[in-house]
């Protein structure tokens, strides 16, 4: 396994971030995993070498975290970069979401219980809150940080100008700083190529893509291949409504695959890792055999003329992933 600097920063991240959104409760998703069957995958990342675990505390509500932090557990810890989120509901209560002062702080401990830990690598936001003022958000983020419960600060999606914006706030205010973005990005989806991406390598942050397989469309799995890909609204909401564009792009991800002689899996993530700025796509493993296509990726080296033909098909989208 290689490892890269995240960003600026000089915390060394695996060149590939285990996706822990499968591992938690079947309760919240059919497709989740257990405990039982979530801890061969877990432990077959750290024998691969991948120390970057990417959770949120929405996540099967809560029992993700729990789940990752007891099989990580008689692990030493420094050798374990943690990154949660927080942002979406976790109760009823009108407080338990969001990025008010007040849920920042509880979100922290909370996170911090569940994972059986001192402290989180990355603390992530999981969406913009347009209903708290972000200057509340980013001075809770900061005292958090003061505090030692958090060493880094990331964000997820949003608009480049909210980013930005963000940014300029923390340098302004002597603030802990975002240092990792966590864009949508896939062959299918590229639209933060128009501003995020470029922001991103101008202000030297640390880039994990999420769904760098497009919910497994450019692996080339069949609709009714899964539990999830029946189940998973998320997919079918940012993928279905151009299926005619996805789909030729999915044929040029095969056409490449074959020039190589790899499945399209391995291709569609070199594609991702090959991007200039990005640190380390988010995999999702449900099946411990699927960490080859993964691992088999980095040492994959698409010519321009693999990359033309793959984006060629390409066509603007809205933006999708933001809320």
């Amino acid at each position: 396994m290689d490892y890269i600097n995240l960003g600026r920063t000089g915390l060394k991240i695996s060149r590939l971030a285990l996706g822990c959104m499968t591992f938690g409760s079947p309760d919240w998703a059919p497709w989740v995993l257990n405990e039982d069957t979530s801890r061969p995958i877990i432990e077959k990342a750290v024998a691969l070498g991948i120390n970057f675990f990417d959770l949120a505390d929405m996540y099967s509500l809560g029992a993700s975290e729990e789940v990752v932090g007891r099989v990580l557990a008689p692990m030493p810890r420094h050798k374990l970069v943690l990154a949660t989120k927080l942002y979406n509901p976790m109760s009823a209560d009108p407080n338990d979401r969001g990025l008010s002062r007040k849920h920042v702080f509880e979100a922290v401990d909370g996170s911090l219980k569940r994972l059986g830990t001192d402290y989180i690598d990355l603390y992530q936001l999981h969406r913009f809150d347009y209903d708290t003022p972000l200057e509340e958000t980013l001075d809770a983020l900061n005292d958090v940080v003061r505090a030692g419960k958090v060493r880094y600060l990331g964000a997820s999606s949003m608009h480049a100008w909210q980013f930005m914006k963000a940014l300029g706030l923390q340098r302004a205010n002597g603030w802990a700083p975002f240092v990792s973005m966590q864009p949508h990005y896939n062959l299918i989806y590229r639209e933060e190529e128009r501003e995020m991406l470029p922001l991103c390598r101008s202000e030297g942050i640390g880039v994990i893509p999420w769904s760098p397989l497009a919910r497994g469309r450019l692996a080339g799995r069949s609709g009714d291949a899964s539990t999830r890909s029946q189940t998973d609204k998320t997919a079918a909401a940012l993928y279905d409504r151009s299926k005619e564009q996805d789909d030729a792009v999915v044929a040029a991800v095969r056409h490449v695959a074959e020039r190589h002689g790899r499945p399209p899996a391995q291709i569609a993530y070199a594609w991702v890792v090959s991007r200039p700025g990005i640190s380390a796509p988010i995999v999702g493993i449900s099946k411990l055999h699927q960490f080859d296509d993964a691992v088999a990726a980095l040492e994959v080296k698409l010519s321009d003329e693999d990359v033309a033909l793959m984006e060629a098909p390409y066509h603007p989208k809205p933006v999708a992933g933001h809320m």
